[in-house]
């Protein structure tokens, strides 16, 4: 069964490329600066939103998507990153 079809599939979406990446970082004036590219030599592609039972189901599901074919058809190997949501602060 997908993740989708087991109702883990939250959100998802593709990135622009790194030629439509700005990068700002906060200015002495209190204007951003911006610049055009990314900060680092990684791009993240895109990003998936998964509601899991458990960190293992998270990895599971980040290796399928590891694996996915690239350039040419080949089953790829690229890195994904797995994040959790920071919770919601508590009101008292």
């Amino acid at each position: 069964m997908s993740f989708a079809a087991a109702g883990e599939w939250v959100d998802g979406q593709g990135l622009g490329g790194p030629a439509q990446v700005k990068t700002v970082r906060a200015g002495s004036n209190g204007r951003p600066r911006v610049t055009d590219g990314p900060a680092a030599a990684d791009v993240l592609a895109g990003y998936w939103v998964v509601d899991v039972k458990s960190e293992e189901r998270a990895l599971e599901i980040a290796a399928r998507a590891s694996a996915c074919p690239g350039p040419g058809g080949e089953p790829g190997s690229d890195p994904v990153e797995v994040h959790p949501i920071a919770a919601e602060p508590t009101t008292a």
